[in-house]
């Protein structure tokens, strides 16, 4: 079971818990001020692009969060539309269309995973396919179109920046569509808050536009800044691509080891943004890890949080276990100890490679196994290298070029753990692929 995190604080300082956590960039004049007056309703939108959140989606999710926490009504609104569309904004190119399947298959698996973050029986999961789906392209560019002229949507950086590269109608019209979902939202679920990245600020501000020429309304705006790591590089990214909510996308051991890996500067500045512990949580932890920062307590605390929060208990359970067997000190016995079930869960995230039986019984050179029999290395002499130079363990043992394994060496019967280097490991599974 994952932790509830919905512990109300009835109309805190929502916008001073964000600033203090770093969490708040544009605020559009007179937000403070509404936010005061009492419990309201404030959204965020989702395009289902992919069939799960990233971590890039959690600082809008937690605005979400903080939000109910407050006392206020979050709106998780799902592109169900708009998804079919593709926003431009910070894209230097067109975005693929999906399908009314894949946008629909994708929403359903984005909902699922809301509803570890959010308490439903207060908060609101909407999908604006509910009202564009039955909205004819006449009807929307009488109702929505003549209220908003084309110079002001000209004048957004969104457009501006893709006048060299290439814009298509569909996406020029992109803002229009959020402008809508804003008036609908404000029109029937009584929401006057709109909150997102500082590259939706033109679109945000469409919908307040809309909802002032058309409904002669209110409402308000604020981003949160880009997250970006201490190096300048993209929060969310690894090598290997984004790093997502869903095990199948992202092994539950990368996604713990994502934030572990996070430097110290960077590991100050998440935790304030993924976790919900107090300004004095957050404090000592800072103090504790600066009298022994080798002991990664800063890390720890927002690796364990969020690894609980979006996989469970049992997740971290294993993802720490995995990293105790990758990078602690687990002896050999004790990784052949493990059960068939235990090897294959703790050792999902690592690179698998297949040896017949056949190939492994009859390789007569280690460095044969590790790079033509398995591509762990891309050649015998890469892999005759390191073996000499000692960079190589095989379950969890130093190896030299002399040592082969044998049937005896593997773990249940079929497995072998290599370890390359420091940090990378590769399971070598002996049966038919």
């Amino acid at each position: 079971m994952r932790p509830k995190i919905f512990t109300f604080e009835p109309m805190n300082n929502f916008l001073n818990e964000l600033k203090w956590r770093g969490m708040l960039a544009d605020v559009m004049p007179g937000t403070e001020e509404w936010l005061s007056k009492g419990p309201t309703a404030g959204y965020v939108g989702f395009d289902p692009t992919a069939d799960s959140l990233h971590v890039g989606h959690l600082v809008q999710i937690m605005l979400l969060v903080h939000l109910q926490r407050a006392g206020h009504t979050p709106i998780a609104l799902i592109g169900g539309a708009t998804g079919m569309v593709g926003d431009p904004s910070g894209k230097s190119q067109e975005r693929n269309l999906l399908s009314a399947e894949a946008i629909a298959h994708n929403t359903a698996a984005i909902q699922k995973q809301m509803e570890s973050f959010l308490d439903f029986s207060s908060a609101k999961l909407l999908n604006n396919l509910d009202w564009f789906g039955s909205m004819g392209f006449i009807d929307f560019i009488r109702d929505v179109g003549k209220h908003i002229p084309v110079t002001y949507m000209m004048a957004k950086e969104s457009v501006k920046k893709r006048l060299e590269t290439g814009m298509s109608f569909t996406e020029f019209t992109y803002q229009l569509l959020q402008g809508y979902d804003y008036y609908h939202l404000y029109s029937q679920h009584h929401c006057r808050l709109q909150m997102g990245g500082t590259d939706q600020w033109g679109n945000m501000t469409t919908g307040t536009e809309l909802i002032r020429r058309k409904a002669g309304g209110e409402a308000y705006a604020f981003t949160t800044p880009l997250i970006t790591k201490a190096d300048g590089s993209k929060f969310g990214k690894t090598e290997s691509g984004n790093v997502w909510l869903s095990p199948e996308k992202t092994s539950v051991y990368d996604f713990y080891q994502f934030w572990l890996r996070s430097s110290d500067s960077d590991a100050a500045k998440y935790i304030r943004i993924f976790t919900l512990k107090s300004k004095e949580e957050i404090e000592a932890l800072e103090a504790q890890h600066a009298l022994a920062p080798h002991d990664l307590k800063l890390q720890r605390a927002l690796a364990e949080d969020i690894t609980v929060r979006v996989h469970g208990a049992f997740g971290l359970k294993m993802a720490e276990k995995t990293s105790d067997m990758l990078f602690g000190k687990a002896t050999t016995d004790e990784l052949k100890a493990l059960s068939e079930s235990e090897i294959l869960q703790i050792f999902s995230g690592v690179p698998m490679f297949y040896v017949a039986p056949a190939e492994f019984q009859s390789c007569t050179e280690l460095a044969e196994l590790l790079s033509v029999k398995a591509a762990v290395f891309s050649s015998k002499g890469e892999a005759r290298r390191m073996i000499q130079a000692g960079g190589v363990s095989i379950n969890q043992s130093k190896v030299g070029l002399n040592d082969i394994p044998t049937n005896s060496s593997l773990i249940q019967g079929k497995y072998l753990l290599v370890q390359k280097g420091k940090k990378n490991h590769h399971l070598l599974i002996v049966q038919n692929s």
